[in-house]
């Protein structure tokens, strides 16, 4: 990849990553509602708005890969996702389309499988169970990443990110976090694996706690460097009984009315647990 482009790279995530990715591509466009500070020598800054198809068509020209990150990381406002992270990814891989981008890494999250409970082992493969309206809308992404595959060969790695603090702060946390230096190993991975088609893995760093099954992203050649567990600053804090079930965390309480529902493998109902 020569000339890449990467939305929301104003956002923390965003910031994260540039000084890691500057080095290995030629040119980095930044696209954005808002100037990032401090742009590098190898950088410019595009200000678009993702949800206008032709704001996003004009700021993709002779750009050869994309890292996505622009949407809205609250659990709730459905209006606001729909407009930022369900229409502006259609009108991102519409506008990659257009421009014939051959790459999209797109910045998908655990919440998209959020309602499997804690402990069970999670492949990218099982089906989505999404713990909110934001996780629903990157399940929405990652649909969105294999139509545009199937129909114009765009190849996309979908990153289920775990957390991407700067820190763990909690055992949640200590069990999802990803470090900078890994997420970019995966960004460079969704940018130029030969193999990559609509694929998607876990952002996970070298976690001793198992939720997911990441054997797909050690087969592209990820190999985390980071252990949460060593960078964990834990910091107190309640988690409710839903919230403890299951691996989305806070995000599974929204709108739930207290009662524990699991599903086996096949999606039938085990007997449910009333929470107090």
């Amino acid at each position: 990849m020569k000339r890449v482009a990467m939305t929301g790279a104003a956002g923390r995530v965003g910031t994260l990553l540039r000084p890691l990715l500057r080095p290995h591509v030629e040119h980095l466009s930044l696209i954005d509602l808002q100037e990032p500070d401090g742009l590098g020598e190898n950088e410019t800054f595009v200000r678009a708005d993702l949800t206008k198809l032709d704001e996003a068509t004009a700021a993709l020209k002779d750009i050869d890969g994309v890292v996505h990150l622009a949407g809205i990381a609250s659990g709730i406002d459905m209006n606001a996702i729909l407009h930022a992270n369900v229409l502006g990814t259609y009108n991102l891989y519409e506008a990659a389309r257009i421009n014939k981008v051959q790459r999209v890494v797109y910045a998908s999250s655990n919440h998209a499988t959020g309602f499997y409970p804690r402990g069970q082992l999670v492949s990218p493969l099982d089906p989505m169970r999404p713990d909110s309206p934001y996780g629903l809308s990157k399940c929405w992404g990652e649909l969105v990443a294999g139509l545009y595959y199937d129909t114009s060969g765009i190849r996309s790695l979908s990153i289920r990110i775990g957390n991407a603090g700067t820190y763990p702060n909690s055992e949640r946390s200590v069990a999802i976090w990803i470090s900078a230096r890994d997420l970019a190993q995966l960004v460079r991975i969704g940018l130029t694996h030969s193999q990559i088609a609509a694929t998607v893995v876990y952002g996970v760093s070298d976690t001793d706690t198992q939720w997911w099954d990441n054997e797909l992203a050690a087969r592209l050649g990820y190999q985390p460097q980071d252990r949460p567990r060593d960078h964990a600053l834990i910091e107190e804090g309640s988690e409710g009984p839903v919230a403890l079930a299951f691996q989305g965390g806070g995000f599974c309480e929204i709108n739930h009315d207290g009662t524990i529902r699991i599903r086996d493998a096949d999606g039938l109902a085990k007997s449910p647990e009333t929470v107090e």
